[in-house]
Order: structure tokens, then sequence, then C-alpha cells
């Protein structure tokens, strides 16, 4: 890593990999002998509509994406997805399901209830989401229209480590924190969303990966930039994509490829975490806030029980080139997000750091 950069462990918009931000670099003033940077063409160019195209059918590579799936690159961020998920999936019984294991879930299920009847499969709000439900948790309703769950939880470091089983329910997850970050069978799946910022792009640009046949059953008053159907018609061109975004997705599935794909991207999230946590929990100092066996591998959230000494350790990381490592505000503590980005080396030195610490203090 050059001298001048840091090692970034912000939780979104992340780090991104370093041959990624210099191709972009490269290209950004002469994309490939056009004359003219990514972000100045129009969406409708053959020179974008390459890229667009390019960037759908590599997502659907690594991802083995079956063909009865439709890829959208939308706008209105993650949280969008709270109120569209609703609006166009609920109207089939009225009803349903939600799990809440962090703070984006629970934001995923207020909204939701504008649009319907909606159960709590799981809440784990009273153990203050320190753990992933098991699947003899989880309080199912036939009847329900589809099941929502978050698969990792940014601010808490929690990480489903199964899919749950829910019969002819069609699974929605979030996956904005992990997606990319191992292999997923998605035909288990009616819908994934995530937010690029973590894993994927700059902040900017959300995907969705929908079955089709679930879309065209919006409810009547669904906003037109919500309508999966419409989406789906317009091939995510009704209105002006975000271009650079979608752009900068396209090389980081190249670097993705590259690094052995989403089993090396996998192997290289555990060798992260692994460490991770061994230092953390050998320490005298340091405790993880996630149980063990509900253990996040994208974000590592540890702290001492003593503010300020917590505060000492985010200022002597950052002065060490560590930077965001402070925790969420209703967690505290610290938190280091480990993405697919995140060199290895970078997590050595932060255990050294971390090891370091906990001697002299």
């Amino acid at each position: 890593m050059s001298n001048s950069r840091v090692y970034n462990f912000a939780a979104g918009p992340s780090v991104l990999p370093l041959s990624v931000l210099e191709r972009a670099g490269a290209e950004i003033t002469n994309y490939r002998g056009s004359g003219m940077s990514v972000m100045e063409m129009s969406h409708r160019s053959k020179v974008f509509m390459d890229i667009f195209q390019e960037t759908q059918d590599k997502l659907r590579r690594l991802m083995n994406i079956p063909e009865d799936y439709r890829i959208l690159f939308l706008q209105t961020g993650a949280s969008g997805q709270f109120s569209a998920i609703p609006l166009n999936l609920i109207s089939k019984t009225g009803k349903a399901d939600y799990a809440v294991t962090g703070n984006f879930s629970n934001l995923a299920y207020k909204e939701a209830t504008k649009y319907g009847t909606i159960s709590l499969a799981c809440d784990t709000g009273d153990r203050n989401h320190c753990c992933i439900p098991r699947q003899g948790e989880l309080k199912l309703d036939p009847e329900a229209s589809y099941f929502y769950y978050c698969a990792n939880n940014t601010i808490y470091g929690t990480e489903w480590d199964y899919v749950p089983e829910t019969g002819s329910v069609p699974l929605v997850c979030d996956m904005s924190s992990d997606i990319l970050s191992m292999p997923v069978d998605v035909s288990k799946f009616g819908l994934i969303y995530a937010g690029a910022q973590k894993n994927m792009a700059p902040a900017g640009l959300t995907v969705v990966i929908i079955k089709e046949d679930l879309a065209g059953h919006e409810l009547p008053y669904t906003p037109l930039m919500m309508n999966y159907q419409t989406m789906i018609d317009k091939d995510s061109m009704y209105n002006t994509p975000p271009c650079w975004c979608i752009y900068m997705l396209g090389l980081t599935l190249d670097w993705v490829a590259e690094n052995g794909g989403l089993e090396g991207m996998e192997q290289r999230k555990r060798q992260r975490a692994d460490m991770l946590y061994q230092v953390l929990d050998s320490s005298r100092l340091f405790t993880c806030h996630a149980d063990k066996g509900s253990r996040s591998g994208m974000n590592v959230t540890f702290r001492t029980g003593d503010e300020a000494l917590d505060a000492k350790f985010v200022k002597e990381a950052a002065a060490a080139g560590f930077v965001n490592l402070k925790g969420h505000r209703k967690t505290g503590g610290m938190r280091a997000s480990i993405y697919n980005a995140m060199p290895v080396e970078g997590v050595e030195k932060l255990c050294s750091f971390i090891q370091n610490f906990d001697k002299s203090n």
C-alpha cells in the first residue's frame, strides 16, 4: 500500500480495491478512446450501453444468477427498498414476515407497516442485537407474501450463517454489506438487494436481483420510480441511471473475478475475520459485541467497556494509519469493517496494533 494511503475500516462508503481506483483514474478523462469521461457520456450512447450490458453480464456470471431473474441498477439507496419491497410484493396476501436483527431491518419493518400487516418473525432487540436466531426460533406465517431479513448487520456486527427455510414464501434479503463476499444460491431467493457502497462500487447505486414473476403485482399507488415492473420493462433506464457507479461496479467485478471469484472472496473473508476475532478473544482489554456463532465476517464490533479508553484507541489507531474505527453511535466502542477490498495485510497490522494497545493499557 502506498505511503499516502491509510487502512480505511469505514462501514460505508468504504475501501475500494486500489487497482480499481487506479484503472478508473487512468480512464477518467478519456474512456477507451471515446474522448470523454464515463461521467460525461449519454446513458443512451453505444459506448455506455456496452458498459451497462457488460456489467450486468459480469454480475450474472459471478453470482450465477438464473435466467428467470432480472438485475436492476437503481437509485434511492438501499433505504428506498424499504418502501419498494412492500409496495411491489405485499399485494398477494397483504401480509409479510420480518426478521429484525439490527438497525436496518428494524427501519425496513417500520416502513413496511404502512403497506400491510407485518408480523415479527423474530426481534433480537431485547438482547441488543448480539445474536442471530436459529431456524427453530423463527415465527413463520405460511400466508406471508414474503419473508424479509438483512444478511449482515453492520452496526451490531452480526451475520446470518444460514439461509432461512420459509417453504413456499419468497425470501427477500438485504445483502448490502456482505454481497460478493461468498457464493450465494440465488435460486433460494425471491429478491436480493444491496446498496453498492460497501462491497461493490461508490455510493449512489442500488442493485436489485428479482425473480421476474414477483414483479407486476404492485399496489396501485406505487410510485413510478419504485415500480419493479417499470424498471424491468425499461431495463433500469426509465431515467438516467447512476452511470459512473455502474461503470465502477464493472471494474470491481473484474477485480473479484481476477481474485478467485466469490470462493476467493470467501476465503479472504474467513482469513481476515478469524485473525481479528482471535486477537480480540485472547486480549484482556477488549470484548466483542456479537455472540460466537453470530459474528459478522464483514463488520467486527468490539469495545473496552471504558468510553475514554475506547476514544484513546480510536485516536491512536488513526494516528497509526487505521482510520474510521469508531463504532456507530447506537453501540459505541469500535467497529472494523473488513470488506472485500480490505487487504489481508491491513488486518494483520491492525491485529498487531490491538495487541500492543492491549499490553500498554
